[in-house]
């Protein structure tokens, strides 16, 4: 069962937020947030000496929700990707020297906002070091490896191997760190992330193996020590019935002693460094949406009021999300598509779903949205953005509002 079905039944409240604050919306849970924090870190503090922990930002930039997470952890840093991010962590209370900065392809501006913030640089390519010169250096440098394979959900989030845009080839790498070297850099990090959303333990011990496989290797040949090892994120969750989560205390557990295998001495380790997303924020958050029409046509249709504008992850990846009827509903179920209000024929949030009898008017709960689901929305078809609501309990707040057509045009010198 899904940890927010209870929340999903209490038709009275969903019904009154959403004539509150309008549909769709985007509701999280404060608890749900907590426990996922505190999961996460009780795992990484029974099996590691040193760790930190850098929420994904790019999966919801949410300050309020971050706020939560620091709540629950006061220590956890931020994943950044874009000065933007950085923003983000900023307004959250998060220190920017706690942040690690992974870019591609980065422009200079980006590169110098990253280092006067004095966040962690992590490199993507030998040809980032050549831009990032020109600005300045950091104290402590690292790069991204690309360990020559990847492992996601879909294939649109594997971001390692042949195909992939990301890193620097494992068998290259040790010269993008004599550069650094050359250069009078002294301290090092090593990082890798090579794919998103994985449920299975075995990828992420061969993920780890492949790290410290050319840690050592990098160590050995150039004379120094890394002080934290990345191994990104990309810990998946369960978007289906049928899938289990991710057990961290037994994972953790295993990867630590492959961890500490090729690192004997524990106290002197260099730090594990996490990346986490999804396992945090994906499965406290959920959207609300409206049906708005019922189609009979070749296939049988339920239009709603949230489309990919709302949630873009089905049209870009073919991601599936559980859906409900909010509130108690009969077990007679019709075959249906999942469609929006945009003009684009690849505008289904679910597809081929056997689903309760609804009418117009009628709320239904879109699942495990609080990752990419609000950061990835957009404007199309001139669509305003949706509400955010945070629940803790019997209350509420609103942490973003609606977004307006006015709003939309605000920059626009008409």
């Amino acid at each position: 069962m899904h940890p927010l079905r209870k929340l999903i039944f209490d038709e009275k409240l969903l019904s009154s937020l959403a004539k509150t604050y309008g549909t769709p919306l985007y509701i999280y849970s404060q608890e749900r947030i907590t426990e996922n924090v505190l999961n996460l870190k009780n795992a990484l503090n029974k099996h590691f000496e040193k760790f930190h922990i850098c929420y994904a930002i790019k999966s919801n930039s949410n300050p309020h929700l971050i706020k939560t997470m620091r709540e629950a952890f006061p220590k956890i840093g931020g994943d950044c990707s874009s000065p933007g991010e950085i923003y983000a962590a900023e307004l959250s209370g998060i220190d920017p020297s706690d942040c690690i900065y992974t870019g591609n392809y980065e422009s200079p501006s980006d590169l110098k906002k990253a280092l006067t913030k004095q966040c962690n640089i992590n490199l993507d390519d030998i040809t980032s070091l050549n831009r990032i010169k020109k600005i300045g250096l950091p104290k402590r440098i690292s790069f991204r490896m690309n360990p020559g394979f990847g492992g996601g959900s879909y294939s649109g989030i594997v971001t390692g191997g042949r195909d992939a845009k990301f890193g620097i080839p494992a068998e290259k790498i040790t010269v993008a760190y004599k550069q650094a070297q050359d250069l009078g850099i002294q301290r090092f990090g090593l990082q890798c992330m090579c794919g998103s959303g994985n449920l299975d333990e075995s990828f992420f011990k061969e993920v780890l193996s492949a790290i410290l496989e050319n840690a050592q290797r990098i160590e050995s040949e150039l004379k120094i020590n890394f002080e934290f090892i990345s191994m990104g994120g990309g810990f998946g969750i369960p978007y289906q019935d049928d899938q289990k989560p991710l057990d961290f205390d037994h994972m953790f557990g295993a990867l630590s002693d492959i961890y500490y295998k090729t690192y004997t001495r524990r106290e002197s380790a260099p730090s594990l460094w996490l990346e986490p997303g999804k396992s945090i924020i994906a499965d406290a958050g959920f959207i609300v949406s409206k049906v708005t029409g019922l189609k009979e046509s070749y296939k049988n249709f339920i239009g709603i009021d949230a489309g990919m504008e709302t949630l873009m992850r089905p049209a870009l990846y073919g991601a599936k999300h559980r859906i409900y009827k909010v509130g108690n509903h009969s077990s007679d179920t019709v075959m249906v598509d999942f469609t929006g209000q945009i003009c684009e024929n690849t505008d289904r949030i679910a597809s081929d779903r056997d689903f309760p009898d609804v009418s117009e008017g009628d709320l239904i709960a879109i699942m495990d949205t609080g990752a990419y689901g609000y950061s990835m929305s957009h404007n199309f078809n001139t669509r305003p953005r949706s509400a955010e609501i945070l629940i803790n309990n019997n209350s509420h707040k609103l942490i973003r509002k609606r977004e307006t057509i006015n709003d939309i045009f605000s920059l626009c010198d008409v």
